[in-house]
């Protein structure tokens, strides 16, 4: 069964600059002036989201960053339903809003008003505006569906679908010689998935390869989530994000996202290969709009 969501009011932590009430944390947004003067811990609580994927359980984070709710599904045991939340003011989740849903664990079903969508790993669906109920579902409890869940307010509706990874006219890109060789796959974008403002898609490193989204770039017209999969356990990996000449960096483990705002940029160095969702939302759909930090202007 769903989990009953109280609509007693959240809490504001001052420390964190978020309001958290146990069912979707909500971060507010930061400039880069703020930013910069942030520690360590400082930058985790706002922009990493950890423990996203838990057994059982369905966690989501909403960022005031163009208003993307950052998502996570693991249905080990049972199937989950999606509830809605009061911060919404909507009568379902979706009422207002589109939704982009990528699997990076075993097979899994998504059912989206009594419609069964079954997605393999690395495939991708799309939820359109106004989808009321939303489950999700393992095939095995040995392998279970991990659901990576990225939403975004829509204005328009368009029809649920799903794209698989061959689908997604991968491109090569990079070169062994600088470690970044990588294909991308491109899922909701103006040439594949159509939606009001998501653009969504992702991208693996090949062996000995480990630095992503390289050359470096901001692009204010949007913001931009990362999130980490199939990063072994013991490794780790090194998240660059604010002004490019004034950069920060987080360490991150398997399975976590990091929010990126509109003014920062965004690449990371891994301690091996790995593979990474992308996901924006905002000004436009264009996958290539973005703005170059070049390699020897970030510091």
């Amino acid at each position: 069964m769903a989990k009953k969501i109280s609509a007693a009011p959240a809490l504001k932590d001052y420390k964190t600059n978020t309001f958290v009430d146990g069912d979707m944390e909500i971060r507010f947004a930061v400039g880069p002036e703020e930013t910069k003067t942030m520690d360590t811990q400082k930058l985790i609580d706002n922009f990493l989201v950890k423990d996203l994927m838990v057994a059982d359980t369905i966690k989501l984070v909403y960022s005031h960053y163009d208003r993307v709710i950052i998502g996570g599904a693991v249905p080990a045991t049972k199937t989950l339903t999606l509830g809605n939340h009061p911060e919404l003011r909507a009568a379902y989740f979706l009422e207002r809003r589109e939704m982009g849903i990528i699997n990076v664990g075993g097979k899994g079903t998504v059912t989206a008003d009594g419609q069964k969508f079954d997605l393999e790993k690395l495939s991708c669906l799309y939820l359109g505006k106004g989808t009321k109920k939303i489950s999700f579902s393992s095939a095995s409890k040995k392998a279970p569906a991990v659901f990576y869940i990225l939403s975004a307010p829509a204005h328009a509706t368009y029809p649920n679908a799903v794209f698989t990874k061959e689908q997604a006219s991968p491109v090569d890109l990079g070169a062994a010689e600088t470690s970044n060789k990588r294909t991308v796959y491109k899922y909701i974008h103006l040439e594949g998935l159509q939606s009001c403002q998501l653009v969504m898609g992702l991208t693996i490193l090949a062996p000995g390869s480990v630095w992503n989204s390289v050359p470096p770039h901001t692009h204010t017209r949007r913001m931009e989530a990362y999130f980490y999969f199939d990063l072994p356990t013991d490794q780790r990996l090194f998240h660059f994000m604010g002004n490019p000449a004034e950069s920060r960096h987080m360490v991150m483990a398997n399975n976590e996202a990091v929010i990126s705002p509109p003014w920062s940029t965004h690449f990371g160095c891994g301690t091996t290969n790995y593979g990474f969702i992308w996901g924006m939302a905002g000004e436009n759909l264009v996958y290539s709009d973005m703005d170059p930090a070049p390699v020897p202007t970030v510091k």
